[in-house]
Formats: C-alpha cells, sequence, structure tokens
C-alpha cells in the first residue's frame, strides 16, 4: 500500500522569481520590537530568543504585499515559540496585531502552546507538529486573492477561504485578509527560532472563478478554534473507500484535525507488532494523528508495550464482551446478543464488563460510550439509570480513560456528559465511520454548547513515557502482551 502525502503548489519557483528579504548577514530592512539582545545573526541565520518580541520587515515592496507566496526556512530549538505574521502594518500593543499568524512550534502534541507549526493561528489551528523540534524544514505561505494556504515540507495543511463575511471574536476583528508587510514574533517562554532563508513572490492578479463563500461555512468548528479548544477528531478509519487523501480534504476544508485508527485485535485487519510496523511506515509523513482501536478483550495479549506505544493513542469500547455464561458478544450483530428474560441482569453484566475494561486495559479513550444493542436501545434512559453512569464514570476518571463524545451515534447522551464534567472527566470528539462520509463532529459541538465544555474539558495525546501501557508497565514491572 503506498499512501501519497499531499503536495503543496508544484515545484519551487525559479531563483529570479523571489527576493531574499532576509541577507544572511544583518537585520537591514527589518525593525527590531522588544530587546535588542533577542536577536542575532551568526552563521547565516537570524535567531529569536529571550524575552517576547517582534521583528517588523521595513523593506521589501513599496505598499506591502497583497497576493503573494513566502518560503522561509526555520528551526525551532527548545522548545521555542513563534510565527508570522501577514498583511500587517506594525505588531502594536495587543496580543493579537493587525492580519494572520501562522504558527511555528513543534513540541509534541499536549506541551506548550497547542497550535503547532503550520497552524493558521485560530483559523485552522494544527495541532499534531508536522515536523520534530530542531529539525531544519521550509514553510510555504501563500496568498491568492481570498484564499490563504500553509504546506510545510511540500505537505499542504492548510487551504483556508476567508469569506466575505467572516466570523472573528471581538478582540481578533483584524485578523483579516488586507495588504501590509510580515513580520516575525517569539513569545519568550523560552528556546530559540532560527531562520536561514526567507524569500517572497509577488503574485500579479487573483485568480479568477475561484467561489468565495458569503459567510463561514464551518462556523462552529471555527469558533472552537478561536476559544482555543484541541478540535480533533480522534474516530476515523479508512474504511468504504476512504482515502488518506479524501481525509485530509475533509480536514483542510473544516478545520478538523484528524486521527486514523486501524482495527487491531483478533480476526481484525491488524493482529501483530509486524502489522503494526506496516500500518506505521505506510503512514509516515502524513500530518495525520495515528491511533489504535483495540478491538476484544484478548487484544493485550497479541502485542507488545512497545508496539502499542507507537500510537498517539489507544482507544477501546465495550462492544466485544463475554458474558457469564461464557458467550463472545458483539454488540452490534443482533444475532450474536443474548439478553435472556431480565434486562436489568443483562445490563448489570455489561456495566460489570465496562468497568472492568476502563480499570484493566491500557486505553487513552472509551469509545462508543455507553452503547446498547438494538433490542435495548429504545429503552436506553430507563436502563442507563444514574447509579450505573456513575460506576462507569467513576472508572473512567480513576483510570484517566477520557470519554468520546460520537456524532455516529450521537452518544453519551447529555446527562451522562454533564455528570461525567462534574467528575472531571476529560472528552474527545469521534465519527467511527463505516465509509467515506466523515461528520464535522456536529454533535460534538451540540455538546460542547449544551455541557458547557471548556477546552481543559478536552483530551490530549499523552507524551512518549507517560503512555498508559508505559505507565502500566512502570507501575507493575511487568509487560502488558506478548
Amino acid at each position: 500500500m503506498v499512501l501519497m502525502c499531499t503536495p503543496a503548489y508544484g515545484g519551487e519557483a525559479a531563483a529570479d522569481d523571489w527576493t531574499p528579504l532576509f541577507d544572511g548577514r544583518s537585520l537591514n530592512g527589518w525593525q527590531a520590537v522588544g530587546k535588542s539582545d533577542s536577536l542575532t545573526v551568526s552563521d547565516g541565520r537570524l535567531i529569536c530568543r529571550g524575552e517576547a518580541g517582534y521583528l517588523l520587515l521595513t523593506g521589501g515592496r513599496t505598499g506591502g504585499y497583497e497576493d503573494f507566496e513566502l518560503l522561509v526556512e526555520a528551526k525551532t530549538v527548545g522548545g521555542a515559540c513563534g510565527g508570522i505574521i501577514f498583511h500587517t502594518s506594525a505588531p502594536g500593543q495587543s496580543a493579537i496585531p493587525q492580519g494572520y499568524e501562522v504558527r511555528l512550534h513543534n513540541t509534541p502534541c499536549g506541551s506548550g502552546d497547542l497550535r503547532k507549526t503550520g497552524s493558521l493561528v485560530a483559523i485552522r489551528n494544527i495541532f499534531r507538529p508536522p515536523v520534530h523540534d530542531g529539525e531544519w524544514f521550509t514553510l510555504r505561505l501563500a496568498v491568492r486573492g481570498r484564499n490563504i494556504t500553509v504546506a510545510v515540507n511540500d505537505v499542504l495543511l492548510v487551504d483556508y477561504t476567508e469569506p466575505l463575511k467572516p466570523l472573528r471574536p471581538a478582540d481578533a476583528a483584524r485578523r483579516r485578509l488586507s495588504r501590509g508587510t510580515f513580520a516575525l514574533n517569539w513569545a519568550g517562554t523560552g528556546g530559540e527560532l532560527h531562520f536561514r532563508s526567507i524569500r517572497v513572490k509577488p503574485l500579479a492578479g487573483r485568480p479568477a472563478g475561484a467561489e468565495i463563500p458569503a459567510e463561514e461555512p464551518f462556523a462552529d468548528i471555527l469558533a472552537l478554534h478561536a476559544a482555543g479548544f484541541p478540535v480533533i477528531d480522534y474516530h476515523v478509519h479508512l474504511k468504504g473507500g476512504l482515502t488518506i487523501e479524501e481525509a485530509l480534504a475533509h480536514a483542510r476544508k473544516t478545520g478538523i484535525n484528524i486521527g486514523i485508527a486501524p482495527n487491531c485485535g483478533l480476526h481484525f485487519p491488524i493482529t501483530s507488532d509486524r502489522g503494526i510496523d506496516d500500518f506505521l511506515k505506510a503512514m509516515a509523513g502524513q500530518p495525520l494523528f495515528l491511533g489504535m482501536q483495540a478491538e476484544g478483550r484478548e487484544w493485550t495479549t497479541l502485542f507488545s508495550p512497545a508496539a502499542i506505544a507507537r500510537f498517539d493513542y489507544v482507544f477501546t469500547d465495550a462492544m466485544t464482551i463475554t458474558d457469564d455464561a461464557g458467550r463472545r458478544m458483539r454488540l452490534w450483530i443482533d444475532k450474536e446478543v443474548h439478553i435472556g428474560d431480565d434486562r436489568e441482569a443483562f445490563m448489570e453484566m455489561l456495566v460489570g464488563r465496562t468497568v472492568a475494561i476502563l480499570e484493566n486495559e491500557p486505553i487513552d479513550i472509551y469509545v462508543n460510550p455507553t452503547y446498547l444493542p438494538r433490542a435495548l436501545a429504545d429503552d436506553y434512559d430507563r436502563l442507563w439509570t444514574e447509579a450505573r453512569m456513575r460506576r462507569v464514570i467513576e472508572a473512567a476518571v480513576k483510570n484517566a480513560v477520557a470519554i468520546e463524545i460520537n456524532s455516529s451515534l450521537r452518544l453519551p447522551k447529555p446527562a451522562f456528559i454533564k455528570m461525567a464534567r462534574a467528575a472531571g472527566a476529560k472528552f474527545t470528539f469521534g465519527t467511527n465511520n463505516g465509509g467515506r462520509q466523515l461528520s464535522a463532529c456536529e454533535y460534538g459541538v451540540q455538546m460542547v454548547k449544551e455541557c458547557g465544555l471548556t477546552p481543559a474539558d478536552m483530551f490530549l495525546p499523552r507524551p512518549d513515557g507517560r503512555k498508559p501501557v508505559q505507565i502500566r508497565k512502570q507501575r507493575s514491572g511487568a509487560a502488558v502482551g506478548p
């Protein structure tokens, strides 16, 4: 299986089409805003460090730039955080100056600023760094009419068209396309930003025939970005013909970061460490989160802790269980479900199995939460009593397992989410697609509003060394798996 990364616009232009904005020797054409000792030029590099500041381009094209392509070779060191501001006139005193900002920040997800390299800040945030801290990369930023694209190492991350009536909070009203110059900024939170090439190419004429939306087509998602939510759909499968490119196109269109999860377990596509290795090699370089859907209850015996920990996160559900009579049941297959005459007894068994999963399996996320087989689904509100919900929630919180808000199943119900939030649970968005159609996390957005969720209530993948399978091994001194 060959999976191609999404290229940015063509190859690099001929050298004489580009104007260098940094000469490699000095700060000619740039004006520092902040402490002068925060900036040095050495060995052909511009290095930004120390207290927060800006470096404003005062040279360049008279009247600034409207349509352009900017090509930057940069590196973040020591967790540095900064950005490239465009269509600006001056940094000003506010945290958000005129124009847009593209973020430069490459610490692992969940550490430092949540917005990673390539983010069009607060509009199309990227939550998984496309490169490693300490690694040189090329960032290509282009404005064509009302369209903004951002690519890192020729992989397209952002493709956003500003509508005629952009949705902007009051404190970001100046985050609009116009005309202006460029600025570099750094957050002053440690580390260094290195630049060894900054070049620009003005683009003549605006593209004809491009469709400009009147309003934001995914306004709710954009509002979550602006509010600081990590907007990630962790539960996407390459099923029903869905391709990597279709998933990435959906991510660029909606602003939802995507996590691809293969099914791993007995009688599923991946059944061994070798299968995990093949999958991860095939996905190398893709701007996606990679998760493991752990299937069945024997999955921990099929994979080593080291292989499991290579995924960004691991999730499972309680849809495959063994009942008290020793029968293996897949709850979504009617003929495999044995309820009997006592629905309450079945529910007690199901809740007990769910709690055991949350307590004993090294997972990050409980997905398809509170799912009931078809024969019981109409009685959901009565069967999921407060006491049963509380047992599951307490087990999830105690074991630091996040709870998925599933847009395909529209589960769990608001009462469960509100109870879980009050108990300190974390949440994720998930689609669990069976085909090519992906959601825009509509149910998740609805539950954010209805249940009062905040960015602090949302789960982010744990860094290496702190993943559940690693912590479990450290605590027990024994491996989970073969």
